[in-house]
């Protein structure tokens, strides 16, 4: 077990200023026994409405929209540094908010120190562009804030979800609004302290914890909000993109699916196997990236499945706490109900249960939301299993037979997130690869993340890309200047000048 710290008190951060939100309440509480961490006032749309006409102040003041790149970055690095330096308290925090395991919330945390480090030193590199010009002129490409922006983030991981916005929406200048799940309102009131000691101007960065359908909806309808990125359910994401039109918003959308994983005859199979089960496993599955269809090829599919059922049985359920524990409980009772709605559901359709298939037993898991990893065969592709975001531990095991075949079924799908693919013959990696429809391909591998690497779907995955060089002009508008070297009128109204008769 770890040290305990205090749990963030009942007050928002909102303007550059602590108040309690004048919003119905939130209850966190803790997934592991059920207790309660805290009871959170939410925002109200005044709240949302006060937030965001302090921003439209702040990201036009001199004082920051005058800031050159690097005195910007210069918040960004002390950010990093103060999330660096409380790594052990924002892993408390978020696993009592989470339930995810002490492990794990360390690393995120240490995720979120990354990416301020990255997009400082990323914008302190950043150029402009002198284009060619094609006339007597010169001409410049150059990149502005967009001004008063909004992020809205989900349950899963949240201090990594919040850096993915918050960091580089401030790189490009603009103020942002940071709208957290209600099942996880606590950590990013946590990064507000951090911010707030960096000494980033009061007004540009407010937390707004509360319902979607109340503080989302002014978020992403206020008239002064210029963009929305979002990370969530492909349903809602739709909603938010209507809306967007509607202003005609910039929109980024990080969304719902069903990432396969390929395993080729000629893989090693140990190494695939801890990668499958990383992949669909670890965050107890409640990750969007989670490789939740697996097809084996049939040579080897026997053999296969047999040694990822059994090391899937030693996986250790367990408390968030507890050293070694590899699978935490699912965040919340109505999650877990849903993720056994799917299970049931899938067993009634004719699907064959290999493993789990239900809670582990034992008093240590009678209080907490616990739910057993597990593994599904016996169903085809078009199943809802194979078709539905569970978002919890379940993989569905389908064999294949040829490049072809599985090419068509990891494609027949309407999402396209991600996919992993596991060979030893790595041109058949790379064609393979290529022929996938996904943001993101890991090859003999799963899950593994860079800040620097553009992330991103397809299809009803979403819209846009996070993170790399480019994730800060994602925050950016465009504009072009035309500078005249000439010093003549322009010909088409030079006669226009002369004198009647000369």
């Amino acid at each position: 077990m770890v040290s305990a710290y205090d749990l963030p008190a009942d007050q928002l951060y909102i303007a550059g200023e602590w108040r309690q939100g004048r919003g119905a309440p939130i209850r966190s509480h803790f997934p592991a026994d059920g207790t309660l961490n805290r009871t959170l006032h939410g925002a109200s749309v005044e709240d949302v409405d006060l937030a965001i006409d302090r921003a439209q102040s702040a990201v036009n003041d001199p004082a920051w929209r005058g800031l050159r790149p690097h005195e910007r970055a210069g918040y960004l690095y002390r950010i990093s540094n103060g999330i660096s330096e409380a790594v052990e308290r924002i892993a408390f925090v978020q696993s009592r908010d989470t339930g995810k395991t002490i492990a794990e919330t360390r690393a995120l945390a240490m995720s979120a120190a990354g990416t301020f480090r990255y997009m400082a030193a990323a914008l302190e590199t950043m150029e402009d562009t002198l284009t060619p010009p094609r006339g007597d002129y010169l001409t410049f490409s150059v990149h502005e804030p967009l001004g008063v922006t909004a992020g809205i983030t989900p349950w899963n991981s949240p201090i990594a979800s919040d850096a993915q916005k918050v960091a580089p929406a401030l790189a490009a200048g603009n103020a942002i609004l940071l709208k957290p799940a209600s099942w996880s309102p606590l950590v990013c009131l946590e990064l507000a302290r951090i911010i707030e000691a960096a000494g980033l101007p009061k007004g540009l960065f407010s937390t707004l914890p509360g319902a979607g359908s109340i503080v989302g909806e002014r978020l992403v309808t206020h008239a002064a909000i210029r963009k929305v990125s979002f990370t969530g359910g492909t349903e809602v994401g739709r909603g938010i993109a209507r809306k967007a039109a509607e202003k005609f918003m910039a929109v980024s959308l990080e969304l719902g699916g069903k990432s396969p994983t390929i395993v080729f005859a000629d893989a090693d199979l140990d190494l695939a196997v801890a990668g499958v089960m990383f992949g669909v496993f670890s965050s107890t599955g409640q990750s969007c990236i989670a490789g939740s269809r697996l097809f084996v090829q049939r040579r080897v599919y026997d053999a296969f499945t047999a040694k990822l059922i059994a090391a899937t049985k030693r996986l250790r359920v367990g408390h968030s706490f507890k050293a070694g524990t590899q699978v935490a409980p699912l965040i919340h009772a109505d999650h877990r109900a849903e993720v056994e709605d799917h299970v049931r559901r899938a067993l009634a359709e004719g699907a064959e249960l290999l493993t789990g298939g239900g809670r582990p037993t034992g008093e240590e898991y009678d209080a907490g939301t616990y739910y057993l990893p597990t593994i599904l065969a016996g169903v085809s592709n078009t199943a809802r299993i194979c078709r539905d975001e569970v978002f919890g531990p379940v993989l569905v095991v389908l064999p294949f037979d040829d490049e072809a075949d599985v090419i068509a079924q990891a494609n027949d799908n309407e999402y396209g997130l991600a996919c992993g693919i596991y060979t030893a013959d790595f041109t058949r990696a790379w064609r393979v690869g290529r022929a996938i429809e996904a943001g993101t391909v890991w090859i003999n591998t799963y899950k593994q993340f860079s800040i620097a690497t553009p992330f991103g779907g397809v299809k009803e995955s979403g819209l846009g890309r996070e993170k790399g060089r480019e994730g800060i002009r994602a925050w950016m508008s465009q504009k072009s200047i035309y500078l005249d070297m000439s010093q003549r009128p322009h010909p088409w109204a030079a006669d226009c000048l002369k004198e009647d008769g000369a």
